[in-house]
């Protein structure tokens, strides 16, 4: 959960650490690495994009995770699919939830739209039930829009 000033300071903080570098890989493994520390309560923060009809994991902190997911499969895929952000209070109620690990329980993923495609996903678990509200998603919402204006 954020506090309105953390909130503020968080979007300020991944804006200044995107700026000038222009390259997906290098920004998505340093905001990556923001999130995970800024953030309370998360045991995985990370990057998957789209590579023909799958998602395939890019730079992330936390345990190894599913390397492919298909579009459409678990909160990711449909995400991805869907092009809509999805905020899941508890992964096992979730039907076709991918469990890349079983200390999470809840999850957020929010679709990262370029010129008019979906190019990925920034895909945040918890280890704590109901973990992600509104606020989470305003602010992860202009991360993620942050990181989109900042790549080639």
């Amino acid at each position: 959960m954020f506090t309105v000033s953390a909130s503020g300071d968080l979007v300020s903080q991944a804006i200044s650490l995107l700026d000038g570098e222009r390259d997906r890989i290098a920004n998505a493994a340093n905001l990556s690495a923001l999130l995970y520390h800024a953030l309370e309560d998360v045991n995985w923060v990370g990057f998957y994009f789209i590579r023909r009809d799958e998602l395939v994991v890019g730079p992330f902190q936390g345990k190894p995770a599913c390397v492919r997911i298909p579009l459409g499969r678990g909160v990711c895929g449909k995400a991805a699919a869907s092009g809509e952000i999805i905020r899941v209070d508890d992964v096992n109620a979730f039907d076709d939830h991918i469990a890349c690990d079983v200390d999470s329980r809840s999850e957020i993923v929010l679709p990262l739209e370029k010129s008019g495609e979906i190019i990925g996903v920034l895909d945040i678990d918890s280890p704590r039930t109901g973990r992600f509200g509104e606020q989470d998603e305003a602010v992860l919402a202009r991360i993620a829009k942050a990181y989109i204006a900042s790549i080639d």
